[in-house]
């Protein structure tokens, strides 16, 4: 545009600009006052848009539709009348666009784009492509719009939307399909933008460009007047956000695209609902209050509609197959049937005689050859299934006609394609439910239908066993000469079954008994004035509905002559069906707006078109709303070929009313048809206001003529008690007459509900004595007794209290640059109930050659445009592939299956936007903190309602007396020393490899003595003094305790490290370095491997090597054993250092005392019973926490022997442990869960080997498993299950609990109450209260107490804010004094906020005296039922969640665990889950086990199952591959690395969905 010279404003326009939008923004003039000001203004200094039509220099595209707009020399003979514009058929895309444009004026929301791997992108390649068939083929056919240019005064429409885009600095493409038009004027409105740009927009910055990948460009568009975007809080519905993430300002295009999502659901929404809120802990979803303003219907009550007399002609036969044998012996020359091939020729004709005969031949022979002369296979009455296709109606009628002969019921059903066609397994079940048995079918189609090896029909699922027959005349024998069908007048008998689908997918069968059937056929030859021998064209499916009624049954009452179009043609050639018209100069056809739109794209100025014959069209779905705009610029373009206006016939029809109204064919072309405009709002409200200024959201309905003749119509509520409306209502249309279905075969319930209505009057007495059916149509009855029809009860959704149509919303979402980007009549809208209330989900098929910005940009508009015209939210939107919908026989789109693809997540969507936040208003209010209870209260003794306060305490340690030789020892290193002397060969320690025999063994002297010569070393080599820290980097094994000891027999300080994998130094090396260097090691003991490896190459490209301290390898020690060991003076000096990370990324390392560990090893020997001739079983790390301490400590100080399982060998032979347990005859045994889950999912299937190979876990006392989180009650459960064939006692398996304050709080031990398990109620927990409720209550979470307190533990629950202690309803932290806690964090890397207080708090009030550890974790006490063993009540202690770890969102707490576990369960796909928050986003990351086409499956079922069960709205959907979740070693998910790693945009994702 540079090259262009600016076209300067003068400075009085824009000074006048300005002050236009002032007034605007203050409310002082209308939108539509200040457009119009506006465009006077600016007017002068746009060119002019081009005038007529096209672009003379732009080539044709294929078949340019012929709207309106591309054909503007059809305006010209329009009536000019002054509304008449508004009916023109492209109104409601002029709507549209409008509503768009105001979407513009008012800031653009800024949707983030969804990112994709790039083989997501290639998935819908252009193989799918199939034209003609998916391009249009639906049922329902929305508003013709094509892609023409619009007019010249849309021209000047799109001008205007430069500007108002220009002014907004927003960044889409134009509103309107850009065209030809606007090449001409872009020029110009861009230069003026510019310089709008450069005057007005001071205070805009650009938005970011959310499209391209690099991370320097982007800019985050900030909220005007808040400095950091993060920290102000937005809204979103009407949910306040509390501040949880960091505010860490994080580079590159995921957090600017997050960033953006924060300042999109910072705009204010609507406002939000009303809320109210009891209990602290009863989240209540807002129930919808009623707006007061909002339309209600003022109207009279209406009365109920006659139609005029049904008046009898003496001639009519008195049934349909006295008329078949009147015509068939009178006129057997006359045609009765013309069908078509392919090209358009005629195929067959069918005269009434050979009907007759043929019909006479079918119902012998089905009466007559199947079974035997005793027992017949069918006899009258009996239902059978009619299966024949849609290019053969002469065989269908023979056969239906065979049927009413031999008094059969026919039950006409679709061709079963293959064995799980869309919803042919409903169709099966209603045929089972019918009791057929025998399936009538013709030659071709037999042959057609799939067969097994054996040339076998196979049975269909949930078909009944049919019997197939063929009716073709060559198969069958002739009647003998004294046989003839008993031809009676027309009676209650059933006469045939028609089929429908309901919402649900399932399907029902309407039975119409013969006087219905004839009085229907009376009614509409009287109503359509159908003659003798008249000429018919049908488009329409012969097998149901308005194609069965008027082509096979009326035409035989009247003897007409039927032309029958197959689909299969008209997807060839669109036009045929008014070639014929012409060809045969038929009176009559009967189409779907479909075929008239299809005519329209394809007429191409057809010469020979002559439509003059024609005296009525019948539009079978005229009572679509939308079937308007196609029957409107039907009448425009072939008026001039010989079509009359008055010739469009609209009907209304339903399966169980059959012709609700129909359109009388006019000789008077003056009286127009009915026309209303209404107001959307209104409707949406149930009620009709025509439409005033607001000229938006209106929906333009057409007439469908008035009632039957001889039933009489009226109008009811549609839910509830059957009342009437009133004249201004709408409600669902209901018919008295005896030309209606009488009932669902086998349902009489819903029979009653539906067949036998009383409508009431406001009094509540019935109208009439007579029962009325429902149509399921809604509508009003206008003036003139005109019936207006504004949807269906099926596609009806309520969203909020308020009523809207799916037809309604697919016709908005298609006039968006219809076909640009989707398929016409692809498009799927239904509801699905989250969180009780329906929500909007819309799916279409995008087009192959469409790029993923176009589909996004499509998206978004289609939002804004669904949001201004209907002003309802969507929830979700979907495109799927080309041709990927499952298709009714029509190939229109199959509803209830789509949906129920969508629900199962197998739906394969290749692009989704969800938007939860806009439409999601009803969640429960944010919770308010309530004051902290004060002491005042405590002294009163009404704490929290008389509940005591939560404290517990294990075994009291001075009090018992106890043979414990160890205790007259303050440290460790003089127990050894004491076991050498005293038991010098006892075994301590014995090492398995992976075969499971002995590696290597250490005796009491044998340990002794390599500690010696360590602690030599250390002094010789390491020149180290008493006090050095020295870190000791083993494998798991007897290395590191002998080094562990000999640290202490040199005075040394050990710090155990997890080695390096030699597999990936990368990432684990740097990790060894840090706690090297952070705990300040004075060297660095290892074997000989190890220290290779950490001079190898890789290791220096990792970390800097130079900087190691001194590597001792004990591989190699020296011979003598030291002149003297170090004994420490005072026990509170530090024994060792413990080092680990915590799951939030931090390492922390803890000061162990002396006394502590001593206390410590106590503890654990009294709680588990250990004695030198006990045995443990122990496969767990062994660098941290309580792990450590059982694998070096334990053993030392009681004397038992250890067997020792490295956990990384059960990699290799993952029943190593089980075999170990087994053959050793262990007792107790400590594991991690993530051994745990190694054994149940490594060994699942191998139970029946290992019992034969002898495992036996009988002897099994105790199986502990040591964690640092809320016991993983699934996993445990599920073990225990798995092994209890193999002996395991399931009350065997506990878990234990310790933390970086004390590394053992809990742990089961041997004698005591077996663990409880509690369910607690998670909407309570939420709200930190503890509200126990019954196993499987709704929202139950069941909780495994973690293990008993161990002896001289005390524990006490303590409020984390306040300080105070808490009652036992109450989730608080956990505070722990203990003899063995630590003594306190030696350095803390990562985060220097964590103060003292971890090891020093003392309670606010209360007991202020005791000084408490703090745990950082969340949990509750409970008094059980149970006694331990000194008798008293047992105590048990629930663990949660870590405090670092939970999230505050909308005020209350939740624990991502919770989140995840909902998350896994909803498909299968996903393996792992892991959420955490950023920016106030909730942001789910999932491992899909699957291929990427699931990917996008996934993002609607997370979002549905987080509202639902957790009431929290996700901000982001993530899906990667499986083992991008890093996990630690003791197998806890290391959420916050995630984090960062999906911030710095390092995950890889296979997509990433940002939720509106």
């Amino acid at each position: 545009m540079a090259d262009r010279d600016t076209l300067p404003l003068p400075l009085e326009v824009r000074d006048r600009l300005a002050e236009l939008e002032l007034e605007l923004s203050e409310g002082d003039i209308t939108q539509k006052g200040y457009e119009k000001k506006r465009s006077k203004l600016i007017g002068a200094f746009l060119p002019k848009a081009p005038g007529k039509g096209m672009d003379p220099s732009v080539p044709h595209e294929r078949r340019t539709p012929v709207t309106p707009g591309s054909s503007s020399r059809y305006h010209r003979r329009r009536s000019s009348g002054s509304r008449d514009e508004r009916y023109r058929s492209d109104v409601h895309t002029e709507a549209v666009q409008a509503a768009l444009a105001k979407q513009k004026e008012r800031g653009k929301m800024a949707v983030p784009m969804p990112s994709k791997r790039r083989s997501l992108v290639v998935q819908s390649s252009m193989d799918a492509y199939t034209p003609p068939d998916t391009s249009s083929g639906s049922e329902e056919e929305g508003s013709m719009q094509g892609e023409g240019t619009p007019t010249s005064s849309q021209g000047s429409i799109n001008m205007e939307n430069w500007i108002s885009r220009a002014i907004h600095g927003s960044t889409t493409s134009s509103t309107t399909s850009s065209s030809s038009t606007q090449s001409g004027g872009s020029g110009a409105a861009s230069r003026l933008a510019d310089v709008m740009g450069q005057t007005h927009l001071e205070n805009h910055s650009t938005p970011p460009d959310v499209t391209s990948y690099t991370t320097d460009s982007i800019q985050v568009e900030r909220p005007q007047g808040s400095t950091t975007a993060s920290r102000a809080t937005p809204k979103y519905g009407n949910a306040e956000l509390m501040e949880t993430g960091d505010g860490v300002p994080v580079g590159g295009r995921v957090s600017a695209k997050i960033q953006q999502l924060v300042n999109t659901l910072k705009r204010p929404k609507r406002p939000p609902l009303r809320e109210f809120f009891v209990d602290d802990f009863e989240e209540l979803l807002e129930v919808q209050q009623p707006d007061p303003n909002q339309p209600k219907a003022e109207g009279a009550q209406m009365l109920a509609m006659r139609g005029e007399q049904l008046g009898v002609v003496t001639n009519w036969p008195p049934s349909l197959e006295a008329a078949l044998q009147r015509w068939g012996t009178i006129s057997p020359k006359a045609p009765c049937l013309t069908t078509m091939d392919t090209n358009g020729k005629p195929l067959y004709i069918l005269t009434y005689g050979k009907l007759w005969v043929r019909s006479m031949k079918v119902a012998y022979n089905i009466l007559h050859k199947l079974g035997s002369k005793q027992e017949p296979m069918v006899r009258p009455g009996d239902r059978v299934a009619l299966v024949f296709p849609n290019n053969d109606p002469a065989a269908f009628m023979v056969a239906f006609y065979g049927c009413l002969l031999a008094e059969l019921v026919p039950v006409p059903i679709e061709v079963p394609l293959t064995r799980k066609d869309a919803g042919s397994q409903q169709i099966g079940f209603l045929l089972g439910s019918c009791g057929v048995t025998v399936a009538l079918t013709s030659d071709a189609c037999h042959k057609g239908l799939p067969k097994s090896t054996t040339g076998e029909i196979p049975q269909f699922k949930g078909w009944p066993k049919l019997l197939w027959f063929v009716t073709e005349s060559k198969h069958l024998s002739k009647p003998p000469r004294d046989w003839f069908p008993h031809i009676k007048d027309a009676n209650n008998d059933t006469a045939y079954i028609e089929y429908k689908t309901c919402k649900d997918g399932s399907v029902l069968g309407v039975t119409v008994m013969r006087i219905a059937l004839l009085t229907h056929c009376q009614a509409l030859t009287q109503s359509c004035g159908y003659t003798e021998a008249e000429t018919i064209v049908n488009v329409l499916d012969f097998k149901k509905d308005v194609g069965l009624w008027h082509g096979i049954l009326t035409s035989v009452m009247n003897m007409m002559h039927v032309i029958s179009i197959p689909y299969s043609l008209m997807k060839v050639n669109p036009l045929s069906w008014i070639q014929k018209v012409c060809q045969y100069k038929a009176k009559v056809a009967c189409v779907k707006s479909r075929d008239m739109h299809w005519a329209l794209v394809a007429h191409k100025d057809q010469r020979d078109i002559n439509l003059s014959s024609l005296r009525m069209l019948v539009v079978a779905d005229g009572s679509n709303p939308w079937s308007i705009s196609s029957c409107d610029a039907f009448l425009n373009v072939f008026q001039s070929k010989g079509l009359k206006p008055e010739v469009i016939c609209p009907c209304a029809s339903s399966p169980e009313a059959l012709t609700v109204a129909i359109r009388r064919p006019t000789d008077d072309s003056n009286q127009p048809p009915g026309r209303g405009v209404l107001s959307m709002q209104g409707l949406s409200h149930g009620v009709i206001r025509v439409d005033s200024e607001e000229k938006l959201s209106v929906l333009t309905l057409q007439d469908v003529g008035t009632a039957m003749p001889g039933a009489l119509v009226c109008v009811v509520k549609p839910d509830g008690v059957p009342q009437l409306c009133k004249t201004d209502e709408i409600g669902e249309l209901c018919v008295c007459s005896v030309a209606t279905g009488t009932s669902y075969y086998g349902l009489s319930g819903m029979t009653k509900n539906t067949f036998e209505v009383f409508p009431m009057n406001s009094v509540g007495a019935p109208i009439s004595e007579y029962p009325f059916t429902r149509t399921g149509l809604l509508g009003f009855v206008g003036p003139g007794g005109l019936c207006f029809i504004a949807g269906k009860m099926d596609g009806l959704m309520v969203v909020g209290g308020r009523r809207h149509n799916a037809d309604d919303i697919v016709a908005t979402a298609l006039a968006v640059e219809p076909m640009k980007f989707v398929y016409r009549g692809r498009i799927a809208v239904f509801s699905i109930t989250v969180l009780h209330d329906e929500r909007i989900v819309v799916v279409a098929e995008q087009r192959p050659d469409s790029t993923e910005e176009d589909s996004f940009q499509w998206m978004s508009r289609v939002l804004q445009a669904i949001d201004g015209i209907h002003q309802v939210g969507v929830y979700c939107l979907a495109l799927v592939p080309s041709n990927t919908l499952p298709k009714t026989p029509l190939g229109g789109i199959h509803l209830s299956e789509s949906k129920q693809l969508f629900l199962e997540g197998s739906l394969h969507p290749c692009n989704v936007l969800m938007c939860p936040h806009t439409c999601v208003t009803n969640l429960p209010k944010p919770r308010q903190k309530q004051p902290e209870i004060g002491p005042a209260s405590v002294m009163v003794g009404n704490l929290v309602s008389g509940k005591r306060i939560a404290q517990a305490s294990g075994r009291d340690l001075g009090q018992m007396e106890d043979n414990d030789q160890a205790r007259k020892f303050l440290f460790l290193s003089e127990v050894l020393q004491w076991r050498a002397q005293t038991t010098p060969d006892h075994v301590l320690y014995t090492l398995l490899n992976s075969r499971g025999t002995i590696a290597s063994s250490l005796s009491c002297v044998q340990l002794h003595k390599r500690a010696e010569k360590i602690a030599t070393m250390l002094a010789e080599r390491g020149h180290l003094q008493d006090g050095d820290h020295v870190a000791l980097v083993y494998p798991p094994g007897i290395d590191l305790i002998a080094a562990f000891y000999g640290c202490l027999y040199a005075g040394c300080v050990p710090i155990t490290v997890r080695p390096p994998h030699p597999q990936n130094i990368a990432t684990t090396l740097p990790t060894v370095k840090m706690i090297v260097e952070v705990s300040r090691s004075a060297c660095m003991m290892t074997t000989a491997v190890i220290c290779k490896l950490l001079r190898s190459k890789e290791a220096s490209a990792a970390v800097d090597v130079r900087t190691w301290p001194p590597v001792l390898d004990t591989d190699d020690l020296p011979k003598k054993k030291p002149p003297l060991l170090y004994k420490p003076s005072n026990p509170d000096t530090l024994a060792y250092l413990d080092f680990s990370v915590s799951t939030t990324g931090m390492l922390a390392g803890v000061k162990m005392s002396h006394t502590a560990t001593s206390a410590f090893c106590r503890s654990i020997k009294l709680q588990c019973e250990l004695y030198p001739s006990r045995e443990v079983a122990i496969c767990l790390d062994p660098y941290c926490g309580l792990g450590f301490v059982i694998w070096c400590l334990c053993s030392v100080y009681s004397g038992h022997q250890s067997i020792l399982i490295p956990p990384s060998e059960l990699e290799v032979n993952p029943a190593l442990w089980l075999l170990a347990v087994s053959q050793y005859k262990v007792r107790d045994t400590f594991c991690s869960y993530s051994v745990m889950e190694l054994c149940t999912k490594g060994l699942g299937l191998q139970t029946e080997s290992l019992k034969s190979r002898g495992l036996d876990l009988s002897r099994v006392r105790t199986c502990v498993v040591v964690a640092e989180e809320r016991p993983r009650i699934a996993l445990t459960q599920s073990f225990s299950k798995l092994f209890k064939d193999l002996g395991l006692h399931p009350r065997a398996v506990s878990t234990s609990f310790g933390c970086r304050v004390n590394l053992a709080i809990c742990l089961q031990g041997t004698s005591g109450p077996d663990p409880t398990t509690v369910y607690v109620d998670m909407r309570a927990l939420r709200h930190d209260r503890v509200r126990l409720v019954e196993r499987g209550s709704p929202h139950s979470l069941p909780l495994m107490e973690s293990g008993k307190i161990l002896p001289g533990v005390r524990i006490i629950i303590a409020n984390p804010e306040t300080k105070g202690p808490l009652g036992d309803s109450h989730l608080g932290e956990i505070w722990v004094c203990s003899g063995h806690n630590a003594s306190g964090y030696f350095t803390v890397y990562g985060d220097e906020a964590l103060q003292s207080d971890h090891f020093n708090s003392r309670l606010s009030f209360g007991d202020t005296q005791t000084i408490w550890a703090r745990t950082g974790y969340l949990g509750f006490l409970r008094r059980t039922e149970l006694t331990d063993a000194s008798g008293e009540r047992h105590d048990a202690l629930y663990v949660v969640g870590a405090l670092d770890e939970a999230m505050e969102l909308r005020g209350m707490r939740y624990h991502p665990i919770d989140i995840e576990t909902s998350v896994i369960r909803t498909h299968k796909s996903i393996t792992e889950c892991a959420v955490f928050t950023w920016t106030n986003l909730l942001v789910v990351v999932v491992e899909l086990d699957g291929s990427e086409q699931e990917a996008l499956d996934l993002v609607p079922l997370v979002t549905n199952v987080v509202l639902e069960e957790h009431y929290l709205i996700v901000g982001v959907v993530v899906v990667v591959d499986i083992g991008v979740i890093p996990i630690n070693s003791r197998g806890e998910k290391q959420r916050m690395h995630l984090r960062d790693g999906f911030l710095a945009d390092q995950l890889d994702p296979i997509y990433v969905a940002y939720n509106m």
